[in-house]
């Protein structure tokens, strides 16, 4: 169980990383790459972002991996055999995030059974809530996978109490309103909320949405259990190329 590994890690860790890559940027062969540096300087578990024409979660780095990775002719079966070669090779949980349209084009049932067989352990679905994906989160966990739930700070008590009662593996708690890459002010709001999600789940919990750099992750030490990175990573490799991935990892 994911929940069971975090757990495990965080006795011995005090914040766990979670990345975040776009299969097939800059190609395929630098993806697998990219993963290999985040894995060998210390990565926790990572996101696989299937890419999709309408990302409606991301900002405008992620946004553009996936237009580059569509426009090179990526496929979602490319996407399953990529993450069944990294759930093999490399011994961290991989989680899929795409949207809601990848599964339901592919047949939901049929796409949650064939993940589960390739080794990945759960899902980030940004576009489906609950109420419209009951079958989804039944099917996840009818085989041995997470379905990961989403708090932002607009989220009531309530609502989070809710997600939560639906939630596996851990939570995702979004630093702010918007979308990934931009700003975001590490304060004693960011503080309150990150107490308020504490509060009404019993789940680990993941913060993500603008974590760039060491002192954020200094800042998550002690409240969050995972810091998520993604759009900054895509930044290193479109700046400084893939050979600059695991030094940027280390330096977290």
């Amino acid at each position: 169980m994911l929940e069971k590994y975090i757990r495990e890690r965080l006795k011995t860790k005090d914040i766990l990383l979670m990345t975040h890559i776009v299969v097939g940027y800059p190609s395929l062969d630098a993806s697998m790459e990219i993963v290999e540096q985040m894995v060998e300087a210390g990565v926790d578990l990572m996101e696989l972002q299937i890419p999709f024409s309408e990302p409606m979660a991301d900002g405008p780095v992620i946004l553009k991996a996936n237009q580059k990775s569509l426009e090179a002719g990526i496929t979602v079966k490319q996407c399953l055999e990529f993450a069944h070669k990294a759930a093999s090779r490399f011994d961290i949980p991989f989680l899929f995030m795409t949207y809601y349209n990848i599964f339901y084009k592919y047949g939901v049932q049929s796409f949650i059974e064939d993940i589960a067989k390739i080794g990945i352990k759960g899902a980030i679905i940004p576009d489906l809530p609950p109420e419209e994906g009951a079958d989804y989160a039944e099917l996840m966990k009818n085989n041995d996978l997470c379905p990961i739930y989403i708090f932002s700070p607009t989220t009531t008590d309530a609502r989070m109490k809710y997600l939560s009662s639906w939630g596996q593996g851990f939570i995702y708690c979004m630093a702010r309103k918007g979308v990934t890459g931009k700003e975001t002010q590490f304060s004693d709001d960011l503080n309150e909320y990150i107490g308020r999600c504490r509060t009404n789940t019993d789940l680990p919990i993941a913060v993500g949405f603008g974590v760039k750099d060491k002192a954020d992750m200094d800042y998550l030490r002690g409240k969050a259990d995972i810091a998520v990175i993604g759009s900054q990573t895509i930044r290193i490799v479109d700046e400084k190329g893939v050979a600059a991935v695991g030094d940027f990892i280390r330096g977290l």
